[in-house]
C-alpha cells in the first residue's frame, strides 16, 4: 500500500464491524472508545466510505442514557471529525443521508435540558459539534434549513446556558441559521428569535454580546427581505428602542457593533428610527454615536 490512507480504505468498514459488537457496554474507560477515537481521527477521507458502520454505533453511544464520560469524549472526537467534514465523513458526499439520524437521534436528545454539570458540559459538546457541522461547508443552504426548522427552539434554549462556550457557538449557529433561511421561518417564528438575542446584550461576555448583535443583523436583514415587512413594524420598533439603549454602553466596540446594526436596520422604517433616536439624544452621555446614526439616516436615499 502507498500509505495510512489506503491501510484505512481496506480496512476501516470491517474494522468498524468488529468495534460494533461490543459498543452496547462500552463506558468511558473502554479500551474499545479509544480504539474508535483513532478510527475517527485518522482514517481521513475513509471514514466516508464507512458511514453505514459508522452512524449506529455514534447513534447508540450518544443516547443520553449511556456513560456521560463516553459521550463527552465521542462528541469531543466527533466534533474535530465534523470541521474537516468534506475531508472526512463527507469525502463521499454521502453525510445528507444520515442527517435525519444526526439531528433526530443524536443532537435533539443531547440538546434537551437536564439538571446538573455534567448534563450541561454535554449540552456544550452538543452544541460544539453542531456548530463543527453547520460551518464546515459540507451542507446545502436547503439541508441548513432543514435542521434550523426543528433545531432553532433548542438553541434559543441553549443561550440561556452558564457555559460561556455555550452561548457564544448558540449565537453564532443562530446568526448561520437565519442567513440560510430565505422565505422558510414562519413570521410568528421569527419574531421570538429577536427578544433571546437582546437578552444576550446584558452578556457578562463582551464576546457573546458582539455575537448576539451580530445575529441581530442578520434578523433585520431576515426582514427586509420578508414582502410583508410592514407586519414587523411594531418588533421593529421596539428593537430599534433596545439597540438604542447600547449605541450608550460602556464598552466602544459594543458601541460600534450597535451602530452598524441599527444602520443595517435603517433601512426598515428610517423614519421611525430618526424619531426614536432624536427622543433619546439628549439622556446619552455623549451625543457621537446618536449623531452619526442621524448624519447616515439623513444620507439614505428617500423611500420609494
Amino acid at each position: 500500500m502507498d500509505g495510512s490512507q489506503d491501510l484505512f480504505r481496506a480496512h476501516v468498514s470491517p474494522l468498524l464491524e468488529w468495534l460494533a459488537a461490543s459498543h452496547r457496554d462500552w463506558t468511558g474507560h473502554s479500551v474499545e472508545l479509544l480504539q474508535l477515537d483513532v478510527v475517527l481521527s485518522h482514517s481521513g477521507p475513509a471514514l466516508g466510505e464507512a458511514l453505514p458502520q459508522l452512524v449506529p454505533i455514534l447513534r447508540s453511544c450518544l443516547q443520553p442514557a449511556r456513560d456521560p464520560a463516553m459521550r463527552l469524549k465521542l462528541f469531543s472526537t466527533l466534533t474535530g471529525v465534523l470541521l474537516g467534514a468534506p475531508e472526512t465523513v463527507d469525502s463521499q458526499g454521502q453525510l445528507h443521508g444520515y442527517l435525519d439520524t444526526l439531528l433526530q437521534d443524536i443532537f435533539v436528545p443531547n440538546l434537551q435540558w437536564h439538571a446538573g454539570r455534567t448534563a450541561a458540559a454535554i449540552r456544550t459538546a452538543a452544541v460544539s459539534c453542531l456548530w463543527a457541522l453547520v460551518s464546515s461547508g459540507a451542507l446545502s443552504d436547503g439541508q441548513i434549513q432543514d435542521m434550523q426548522e426543528t433545531l432553532m427552539p433548542q438553541i434559543l434554549t441553549t443561550l440561556e446556558e452558564d457555559s460561556q462556550m455555550t452561548r457564544l457557538i448558540s449565537c453564532r449557529i443562530i446568526n448561520l441559521f437565519l442567513k440560510t433561511s430565505n422565505g422558510v421561518i414562519d413570521p410568528d417564528k421569527l419574531i421570538k428569535i429577536y427578544p433571546e438575542l437582546l437578552k444576550r446584550l446584558d452578556d457578562v461576555s463582551d464576546d457573546v454580546r458582539l455575537a448576539a448583535t451580530s445575529a441581530l443583523v442578520t434578523w433585520l436583514q431576515r426582514v427586509q427581505s420578508e414582502a410583508s415587512k410592514c407586519c414587523y413594524q411594531s418588533s421593529v420598533r421596539h428593537l430599534y428602542r433596545e439597540l438604542l439603549v447600547y449605541l450608550d454602553d460602556p464598552e466602544h466596540a459594543v458601541q460600534d457593533a450597535v451602530l452598524e446594526a441599527l444602520k443595517a436596520g435603517s433601512v426598515l422604517f428610517p423614519d421611525l428610527l430618526v424619531k426614536e433616536t432624536e427622543a433619546v439624544l439628549h439622556k446619552h452621555r455623549s451625543p457621537t454615536y446618536c449623531e452619526q446614526l442621524l448624519q447616515h439616516l439623513q444620507a439614505l436615499p428617500p423611500a420609494q
